[in-house]
């Protein structure tokens, strides 16, 4: 059995993350300083990541064969940027050097589709649709500029070690129970999302069920040592979380879209997971069409 660790183990994400991984038969060791963590884990710890020394008391103290990092204020402007950028950037530099330091086989770091640009304040555009990981990266806030930090910290401590590692850019994760009207991390509900395309165009109507981003999580653990080292990857759904195709709806929410959104079309989403599907044989299973109750839509 493989010892996995998986920080943010009570978060949106990090729930379904330990449920999929110990059903696979891995050891899951949780760790988060909040409560929630599934009783799946075979250990849980409330560690402040924040702090190098526990960074590295947690890490030695369990000895995992890989680490996930999904630890992090999750949301922007949920808290001053000062506090955004410094917690999120020392939580993956911590996690990261501790890895490296104490042998870990392998570290899958948590970044974001944020880190693309979308919704700045002075205007915003791709350069091309659906967007992949060449796209050009444009962060304008905490956030989006934590989560790249983190991915260039994965990448200099990947050059620094024996570790593999790899960053996944998990769109707008959904949790199961979102899907019958749990309010979303945004505050909205999925509906709310889907009838106000103000609410989900921001984010150019991206999402990802959280039980298929835990399956490219665990399969990316299983392919870290034949990957090139230091891969960045998209996991997002297959279609957009949109009633319209958005060749129609994009340029609406995001002015100066129509030539590019014209290749979206049907379902088509804005973000595209081909590069994991390539590498890895992966694609999302799950579908607002499918998962949303009956009672909800």
């Amino acid at each position: 059995m493989s010892r996995v660790l998986v920080t943010g183990s009570a978060g949106r994400l990090g729930r379904s993350v330990v449920t999929t991984l110990a059903a696979s038969g891995y050891e899951v060791i949780g760790v988060d300083s909040a409560p929630g963590t599934p009783e799946e884990a075979a250990a849980t710890l409330p560690a402040d990541l924040t702090d190098p020394g526990q960074a590295f008391e947690v890490i030695a103290r369990f000895r995992p064969r890989s680490v996930i990092h999904l630890a992090a204020i999750a949301t922007p402007f949920s808290r001053p940027d000062s506090v955004i950028f410094q917690v999120n950037t020392r939580l993956a530099f911590n996690v990261c050097e501790a890895s490296v330091a104490l042998g870990v086989a392998g570290v899958v770091v948590a970044s974001s589709p944020t880190v693309i640009g979308y919704g700045a304040p002075g205007g915003w555009t791709p350069s091309y649709l659906p967007i992949d990981e060449e796209h050009p990266v444009l962060p304008w806030n905490a956030y989006s500029l934590s989560k790249l930090v983190a991915e260039e910290t994965m990448r200099t401590f990947s050059r620094a070690g024996t570790t593999r590692m790899a960053a996944v850019r998990p769109c707008f994760v959904v949790s199961p129970e979102e899907w019958t009207g749990a309010p979303t991390q945004s505050g909205h509900t999925i509906v709310e999302r889907l009838d106000r395309p103000d609410i989900g165009g921001v984010s150019l109507f991206n999402y990802i069920d959280a039980r298929d981003a835990a399956d490219l999580l665990a399969l990316l653990l299983e392919r870290l040592p034949d990957l090139p080292d230091g891969e960045v990857f998209f996991a997002g759904a297959a279609d957009a979380l949109a009633r319209e195709p958005l060749a129609d709806l994009l340029p609406r929410v995001v002015p100066g879209t129509e030539a590019l959104a014209a290749r979206l079309t049907g379902t088509a989403p804005a973000f595209s997971a081909a590069k994991a599907e390539r590498l890895l044989g992966w694609q999302a299973k799950r579908s607002w069409r499918t998962e949303l109750s009956k009672e909800c839509a």
